[in-house]
């Protein structure tokens, strides 16, 4: 089964309110007609209120490094655990880059059965 959600960061900021993934797993992203240059990174969370850098096995921060405006992104769902809730970062956990504008995020996600 498949959801659709959308996320917004804030103009000034680079962290996006929550998401809650229930038991699905993040599958894409769509961006925004207008994106201020940053790349999207994940911030995940098991109990919707502390949030960490979302890595995988290789110690590789997930997200997508070069973004552009009205585009679809593609997430592999077994690159980590799925975190319960997450947040999009504009940029990545060390240098976080902030938005222009309210940008607003369609968000993908996908329960496996």
């Amino acid at each position: 089964m498949r959801s659709v959600q959308t996320a917004t960061i804030l103009s000034g900021a680079s962290l996006s309110d929550a998401i809650h993934l229930a038991e699905g797993s993040l599958v894409g992203i769509i961006t925004p007609a207008a994106w201020t240059a940053g790349g999207l990174h994940i911030a995940g969370s098991v109990d919707g209120t502390n949030y960490y850098p979302l890595y995988d096995t290789a110690a590789n921060e997930i997200g997508v490094t070069t973004v552009a405006a009205s585009t679809m992104y593609a997430f592999d769902p077994g690159l980590a655990v799925p975190p319960k809730y997450i947040k999009i970062r504009s940029g990545t956990a060390g240098t976080p880059v902030n938005q222009g504008a309210d940008r607003t995020l369609t968000v993908i996600s996908r329960k496996f059965v």
